[in-house]
């Protein structure tokens, strides 16, 4: 290893300001660092043997340090030394000790051990600057060959009324998949082997989103009690997939693999949604090592406490916040979402604590400079964009006010669909909101009902089996004494908490299940299935399994096989809900006529007994039941043979309460013959008892049960 002062002589070229990152042009790499306040920057050629060649970089043009050297090739290892000022009551963090990465590096390198001299602190007199040598103890940056054979490679772009999500971990996904050789499992190329993808072309899917992507690191907190950062919000490479993903140990090996991934999945008309962090890096508090941005410039890519410098804003919950009043920062942002786009062809972003990204002083606010540049953006605004609309920070619950180009997870939707099948009380109008788009929400932003992300499940919190089968979450294995996870979680065990062999149980659990995933398939919007849940997959009660990398929360493909009767239902569901119009309208129902001098409506909400709700019917206390009719009439598309067709109608009923209820049936023009296409108190969603309702007559509708009925005569 060269001493600290000693640097080796090698050929730098000017070279370019632009881009930002190492760019491999073919013959040589371009290297580029921003740091404003910087007094000198040292490139770090890291060489197999881990010894290191330092290479000034004397080029610096708007706060750009850069060169050009000519003999670098992809797989080179490197990193920066960044000179400067160490003031942490001002802010100012360099240390010239640590070798730091590089924030626009596409693709990373070994691990973090947590040796002391990633720190730039004394661990026993904090006050004192620890200069101690990182390098050996840290991961490097790598240079990589952007040059990939993309084929005939398409995006699908569905339209928000044609997109059915299903959230995913690249590496849960596969882990116990039979089908999926062991050497891949877990990783870019497991997700895409043919059994996986079959699995999702079967359910109906057409667009998976992946759980954090980005390079991220383990906390050493949690290494130290045996866990590790399983879901992998702690990033800190914004434009790398993250290596332990890739099946190939070569450095810079996951970077095709990923983009091999997205060009199958793309073959398979599946769209590859990213879950990116933005709002925080894995640096942590004043307290965290010292890896990349900390040591580049500190004050320019962290929002620091306002006459306390020295600790950092903190919306997260993580321990800090990222700079986006920063030019920089925000710089750093939009060119990691075109590089994903662009480079890696994905087809769209779910921004987690999405709030974090519109504080431009203290509140949120939808006019801030980061939605500006999102909106002007020519390939950024062309994807799908979908806001996590809420932080930890106060004022930070903004679902419904995020600009027009955006869709939310509808977390409103999610509480309202739990409560009323759980059997709360004066839930029915508000259930009637969101199962029809959450109008209310979205309509005077002139946004359409697919920006409302419909889930009742999701990565944080419980499975859909969990969720009716616990009423208290059982975090235990995490090591925090269940302290951690959500405590307020709508959910209902159906009578026993956890496992039972109680028949009577555990068909209501089913039902229960069967009965959110019709709500959420037939609810006007974007539906969002959390995987594994089409075959009740369970975490035994755990609510937050983010540092459980184990087959607590891997997907148990076993259960593809004791409950194909719900994988089944599942497609049976999402089919109804694809070939049927009336089910993802794009705009927001009017409840008129569909056409001049007609008295059917495009809606109409209904009691029981077959008459239309009146306001106390709505406004009663103990209201569990109500059917909607979905006018599917007047709702023109394309058949699979191409001819312009119109839908047909619909009746949805639904029975929260504990008991059968006897639906009468309408007539005159909202009725006809009426099919059951869907029941949910069977666990195929067939009904075998009766096919067929005849006009004006009552069919009973099981506890706590959804009946699906097609018009037909």
């Amino acid at each position: 290893m060269a001493d600290d002062n000693e640097t080796t002589a090698h050929p730098v070229w000017p070279g370019s300001v632009y881009p930002l990152g190492a760019t491999y042009d073919g013959t040589g790499t371009n290297f580029a660092l921003f740091s404003e306040i910087a007094d000198a920057v040292e490139l770090c050629l890291i060489s197999e043997d881990g010894s290191e060649t330092r290479v000034p970089l004397e080029e610096v043009d708007g706060y750009v340090w850069h060169g050009y050297l000519p003999q670098v090739q992809p797989g080179q290892r490197y990193g920066y030394r960044v000179h400067g000022p160490y003031d942490p009551a001002n802010g100012l963090r360099c240390d010239p000790g640590k070798l730091l990465l590089d924030p626009y590096g596409k693709s990373f390198d070994g691990d973090f051990d947590g040796d002391p001299s990633l720190y730039s602190y004394d661990f026993d007199d904090p006050e004192q600057l620890n200069a101690a040598d990182s390098l050996g103890h840290t991961m490097t940056t790598v240079v990589i060959n952007p040059y990939f054979d993309w084929g005939y490679d398409r995006a699908p772009n569905y339209p928000y009324h044609q997109t059915i999500i299903y959230e995913a971990h690249v590496k849960g996904m596969t882990m116990t998949h039979p089908g999926v050789p062991e050497a891949i499992r877990g990783t870019y190329a497991g997700l895409a082997h043919p059994v996986v993808i079959e699995h999702l072309k079967t359910l109906g899917i057409t667009a998976i989103e992946l759980m954090p992507v980005h390079q991220f690191m383990h906390d050493h907190t949690l290494l130290d009690k045996g866990l590790r950062n399983y879901w992998g919000y702690n990033s800190f490479g914004f434009l790398a997939p993250h290596a332990d993903y890739a099946q190939s140990a070569p450095a810079g090996a996951a970077v095709n693999e990923f983009k091999a991934m997205v060009r199958d999945m793309h073959e398979a008309g599946i769209e590859v949604i990213l879950d990116v962090v933005y709002n925080h890096t894995a640096e942590g508090n004043h307290q965290g090592p010292t890896i990349s941005f900390r040591g580049i410039d500190n004050t320019a890519y962290y929002r620091l406490v306002d006459g306390d410098e020295q600790h950092y804003m903190d919306y997260t919950g993580t321990g800090n916040s990222l700079n986006v009043r920063h030019p920089h920062t925000l710089q750093l942002i939009m060119d990691s979402l075109r590089y994903w786009v662009t480079e890696m062809h994905v087809d769209g972003f779910r921004f987690d604590l999405a709030s974090t990204l519109a504080r431009e002083l203290h509140d949120v606010d939808k006019l801030s400079a980061f939605f500006d540049l999102v909106q002007q953006d020519p390939i950024v605004s062309q994807v799908k964009l979908i806001a996590e609309p809420w932080d930890v920070g106060e004022g930070g619950y903004q679902v419904g006010n995020f600009p027009s180009l955006w869709t939310e997870w509808d977390g409103k939707y999610r509480d309202t669909v739990r409560d009323y099948w759980r059997g709360e009380d004066s839930t029915l109008g508000e259930f009637a909101s969101r199962f029809t788009g959450s109008s209310d929400l979205y309509e005077d932003s002139s946004r359409r009902p697919g920006a409302s992300i419909n889930f009742v499940i999701a990565h944080d919190g419980f499975t859909l089996a969990d969720l009716v089968s616990y009423n208290d979450k059982h975090n235990e294995a995490n090591g925090e004494h269940s302290n951690d996870g959500e405590s307020h979680n709508r959910s209902w065990n159906c009578g026993v908490e956890g496992p039972t062999d109680d028949p009577e149980i555990l068909e209501l659990r089913g039902r229960q299940q069967r009965n959110i995933l019709v709500t959420m398939l037939m609810s006007q919007g974007t539906p969002m299935l959390a995987h594994g849940d089409e075959m009740g997959r369970t975490q035994q009660g755990n609510n937050n399994v983010y540092c459980q990398d184990s087959p607590l929360a891997w997907m148990d493909w076993k259960l593809a096989e004791t409950n194909s009767d719900l994988v089944a239902f599942t497609a049976r569901a999402i089919a109804l809900r694809t070939e049927n119009p009336v089910f993802r309208r794009r705009r927001f129902f009017a409840g008129r006529p569909i056409r001049t001098g007609e008295e059917a409506r495009d809606i109409a909400w209904l009691t029981p007994g077959g008459d239309e709700m009146t306001p106390e019917d709505w406004d009663s206390r103990f209201g569990k039941a109500l059917t909607v009719f979905l006018n599917g009439d007047g709702i023109p598309y394309k058949d699979p043979r191409g001819e312009r067709v119109t839908g047909d109608s619909f009746l949805v009923c639904f029975n929260a309460h504990h008991e059968d209820i006897e639906f009468t049936l309408p007539d005159g023009e909202d009725a006809g013959e009426w099919t059951v296409e869907l029941d949910t108190a069977t666990t195929t969603g067939v009904r075998e008892d009766i096919a067929v309702v005849p006009v004006g007559a009552s069919t009973n509708v099981v506890s706590r049960s959804v009946l699906v009925l097609r018009k037909t005569a």
